[in-house]
């Protein structure tokens, strides 16, 4: 079958393609390739900055960088089609690139491709260079939105009292606001947590110590070359002790706060999945959707079911990759290169959760009867506030007198804790500020 959104074998590339098509060009073949390509065009210009050797006189920096700034997908299946002679992916790069050069009346100038490199100098400044990218320019901007939709969802219903729940039972009283920026207070602490780690990159050949570089030119400082050039020209951060590969311990680390955010993201959505089912919250409803095809009444929460199970695959991705690239036998295995092709896919399945929580979350619909009908029915959460205030007033035992009245029984309401109060060897203006405490005001600070 031709490859198509019918066909494809992964829903990322079939069902929800167009909803990760931005992701493509970072994590497709096309890109990685497309990446590839403009670490080594850098590299070839930073080496005749160097005065490595001297770029002939028609070929100039900004015709090399069009190379990869205007790729297509046929130089892309060029490489490919080398790749089928060469079977190695990199060395099929270097090939189109001297090709290009030799276009441009390079000459010997074309052995200055890939010098004194490993492949894997080309991979592991790639790949985090197109994972540096992407989470920049989409994943965060797709995250930021929605902590400004969930900020401006808490300031709204920031008044809004609700009945809290612990253990699944009646407890204190909060607001709908303050409990959304409980998740918005916890993104935030991850995202700061993500800035701090650098993107790690390996430069320095074959076994990580500039061997080729050294025996060709001994007298270049070539630790401070590759630092000037992963740093400042890729804009990444070199490793300085490395074997062939990366350790990939950092990427590792931006796996684990990703999986950290998508975790809070999964108990947002699992939270206000139980809203909806309490009626605090109704949805709109969409001319022409079904919500069951036997039961015409449904309507269900599937946005948010949706985005919980792409957190999952993607928290179960994101936990292979961060325990699986930091392990690599000796000086290096292919194992992480297969692997490494794959970082993509559970950074789509976080997207495609991402657009299925923003699209939840612009369905909902307050429904504040309902709110306070919880609250009016559950005149015992109030229990807490009188027996504190007498503990204030050096009441003899408050807390079991409370829970004599109160705890496994049903039917407590305003009457109940008003006759209680008014059964109180205490001042009249005592009573007066233990009944003025309701379900509704009963809220705290936030």
């Amino acid at each position: 079958m031709e490859l198509n959104s019918l066909t494809a074998i992964s829903p990322i590339d079939g069902r929800y393609r167009s909803q990760v098509a931005a992701l493509s060009p970072y994590f497709s073949e096309f890109g990685l390739i497309r990446y590839r390509v403009r670490v080594e065009v850098e590299y070839y210009i930073f080496l005749a900055e160097k005065k490595i050797f001297k770029l002939p006189a028609g070929v100039k920096p900004a015709k090399l960088r069009a190379i990869y700034e205007e790729f297509t997908e046929q130089d892309a299946q060029e490489i490919k089609a080398t790749e089928r002679i060469t079977n190695h992916d990199v060395k099929a790069v270097e090939y189109f690139l001297k090709e290009k050069l030799k276009a441009m009346g390079a000459g010997d100038a074309v052995e200055w491709v890939h010098f004194g490199l490993t492949s894997q100098d080309v991979n592991n400044t790639a790949t985090p260079l197109l994972w540096k990218e992407a989470l920049e320019f989409e994943f965060l901007p797709a995250l930021f939105n929605l902590m400004n939709n969930l900020n401006k969802m808490a300031k709204e219903w920031k008044g809004i009292p609700m009945l809290a729940r612990t253990h699944g039972q009646p407890a204190s009283p909060t607001t709908l606001g303050k409990e959304w920026m409980v998740f918005l207070d916890r993104l935030e602490g991850q995202v700061v947590q993500l800035f701090h780690i650098p993107f790690a990159a390996k430069f320095g050949g074959a076994t990580g110590n500039f061997n080729a570089h050294k025996v060709a030119f001994p007298k270049t400082d070539w630790v401070k070359f590759g630092n000037e050039f992963v740093n400042n020209r890729l804009g990444l951060e070199r490793m300085q002790h490395t074997t062939q590969i990366e350790h990939y311990d950092n990427i590792a680390a931006h796996f684990d706060t990703l999986k950290r955010i998508n975790t809070i993201l999964t108990d947002m959505c699992r939270d206000i999945w139980s809203y909806i089912s309490m009626e605090y919250f109704k949805q709109k409803v969409k001319e022409g959707e079904v919500g069951s095809s036997a039961m015409p009444h449904k309507v269900n929460p599937i946005d948010f079911e949706n985005a919980e199970g792409n957190l999952g695959i993607a928290n179960a991705l994101y936990e292979h990759l961060s325990a699986k690239l930091p392990i690599s036998r000796l000086q290096r295995d292919l194992t992480d290169s297969t692997v490494l092709r794959n970082i993509g896919v559970p950074m789509a399945h976080s997207f495609i959760a991402l657009r299925s929580i923003e699209k939840g979350l612009g369905k909902l619909l307050l429904n504040k009867e309902k709110m306070a009908q919880d609250l009016d029915n559950n005149w015992a959460v109030v229990a807490e506030a009188i027996q504190t205030i007498l503990r204030r007033e050096n009441y003899p035992q408050p807390y079991e007198a409370l829970k004599a009245l109160t705890r496994g029984k049903g039917g407590i309401n305003q009457k109940t804790l008003h006759k209680f109060i008014d059964g109180l060897k205490i001042s009249a203006a005592l009573k007066k500020e233990l009944k003025a405490v309701t379900p509704h005001n009963y809220v705290g600070v936030y």
